[in-house]
């Protein structure tokens, strides 16, 4: 069996997350047993709610355990098996964790799902037709619940579920507006991704300029926002929503690193009658086959062309992961591990 590295939490961080909280560890890879499969896995994903795990704190999620295997998503080969539903060469995907190989309970329900990569990349099992893929789905289908011309906006517009956001908005017929940073993703958004308009959060010092910008870009104002970020970015888009508007809560990056994030105008809630609502996607797994075969069928045909940034070696994992939380990523952060 190989010798397998692996990225542990080596402690917490206190404030802002850094390298150092991370461990590189190499460990021998155990025998398999009756039903197990050993997997290489050829992708890592990265993603926000990461940081969220990383703390001993109250969330939706367990937090990560301190001296084991960041958890994490991945992509990869099944090279021996145990278990008559698996072969060697299939390629699945799972949550593998920050390492090179896995050994798996194959028989463990949702453990490990078969992929065809015949006309989807493996890699976009881990972004737009994957968890991030159906989030936007699930966001955008069962809360914000859109109809043909109305104006909906998503904030980080670029990254893995903004991106699959603007295809199935788009699909059904909305005006669709992003909000990211810097004027290369704005581009992108708009020339590739298809969003009518993005704004630049980068050029508002405040949520009074970037309520103006959306003003412009939503003149009958916003039916439907997917919120990512929060902080001076929902204020400014709380002030432009309209009545009986609905808004599906997806992240906090701007408070990720334990920063309170207050909202200026709560009042605009009741004022218009907003639905506001949580979710996490894990929690819904009864829509995935329904959101997987429309968003691989928008990869397949060409009309959801998410990009991704790709980190090379499991080494690259921490930096990578910081540079995500910071938005240095543009589109769905991956680490090639092969």
């Amino acid at each position: 069996m190989p010798q397998n590295k692996q990225i542990h939490l080596d402690n917490r961080p206190q404030g802002e997350a850094l390298a150092s909280n991370f461990k590189l560890v190499v460990s021998e890879t155990p025998l398999l047993k009756e039903g197990e499969v050993l997997v290489q896995h050829h992708f890592l994903s990265l993603d926000p709610y990461m940081r969220g795990r990383m703390n001993d704190a109250k969330s939706y999620a367990q937090p990560q355990a301190l001296g084991q295997t960041m958890g994490g998503g991945t992509v990869g080969e099944v090279i021996e098996s145990r278990n008559s539903k698996f072969a060697a060469g299939d390629k699945v995907v799972g949550m593998g964790g920050w390492q090179q190989y896995s050994v798996v309970d194959a028989d463990q329900i949702g453990a490990l799902r078969k992929v065809d990569t015949r006309h989807v990349p493996l890699s976009a099992y881990l972004g737009a037709v994957g968890m991030p893929g159906v989030t936007a789905w699930y966001g955008l289908v069962k809360i914000i619940e859109p109809k043909a011309g109305q104006t909906l906006v998503v904030s980080a517009a670029t990254g893995a579920v903004g991106s699959a956001f603007a295809a199935l908005s788009k699909a059904r017929g909305c005006r669709t507006v992003g909000i990211a940073g810097g004027p290369d993703k704005c581009k992108y958004a708009v020339e590739e991704l298809g969003f009518d308009v993005c704004i630049d959060y980068k050029l508002h010092q405040d949520a009074t300029s970037l309520s103006r910008a959306l003003k412009e870009a939503c003149p009958a104002g916003i039916d439907g926002y997917f919120e990512n970020v929060g902080g001076m970015i929902l204020d400014a888009v709380l002030s432009r929503m309209n009545a009986f508007g609905r808004i599906a809560v997806c992240g906090m990056i701007a408070g990720y690193n334990g920063a309170p994030l207050p909202m200026t105008y709560p009042a605009l809630i009741l004022m218009n009658r907003l639905k506001v609502q949580g979710f996490i996607v894990s929690e819904h797994m009864e829509v995935w086959p329904e959101a997987l075969k429309e968003l691989g069928t928008l990869v397949a045909n060409g009309t959801l062309r998410a990009r991704e940034s790709i980190a090379q070696g499991l080494e690259a994992a921490p930096e990578a992961f910081l540079g995500l939380l910071k938005g240095r990523n543009f589109g769905k952060q991956l680490v090639k591990l092969i």
